[in-house]
């Protein structure tokens, strides 16, 4: 019987090669010379630093181009709060590890109203979904990649 798991993951060595990328960027760019910006990889998280607000952003988006370019879904990042001290701006960025519990359970109940003829369980951070085909479990893989549910998802563990 085919069956599969819906993860969420994202490949940390790759987020570091961004993050080396972004401040090599950072140093090319003439908007950036003179001012005091970077990037800060401390595992499993990213310190944005910044002299202004609008820096910050731009900053952002430079990290999350990098991380397009390398593979790693954008919706895998979460952004923290912008804080100021004195003069510097700073940021965290985390990154998604596996599926929250609300999430999959979300999941299952849109698989479930769709009446696609799979079975879905929860199993720890990932979901389960076992069916009689393999084309009802690529037809669950395309609905879970269209549905807007704010998070990255992988699916691994394909067997027929």
């Amino acid at each position: 019987m085919p069956s599969m798991d819906i993860v969420s993951e994202t490949d940390l060595e790759e987020v570091r090669n961004a993050v080396d990328n972004a401040n090599r960027e950072i140093s090319t760019r003439f908007d950036f010379r003179g001012v005091d910006a970077s990037f800060e990889w401390k595992k499993p998280a990213v310190t944005v630093k910044s002299e202004s607000d609008f820096q910050l952003k731009q900053l952002c988006d430079m990290l999350r181009s990098q991380l397009t370019k390398r593979n790693v879904d954008a919706k895998a990042m979460t952004m923290g709060a912008p804080s100021a001290t004195g003069k510097n701006w700073s940021q965290q960025v985390t990154f998604k590890e596996g599926i929250e519990q609300d999430v999959a359970k979300k999941v299952v109940k849109l698989i479930k109203a769709e009446k696609f003829k799979v079975q879905v369980a929860i199993q720890g951070e990932q979901v389960r979904v076992t069916g009689k085909k393999r084309d009802d479990l690529q037809a669950v893989m395309r609905f879970v990649r269209e549905a807007d549910l704010e998070q990255s998802f992988q699916f691994n563990n394909f067997k027929d």
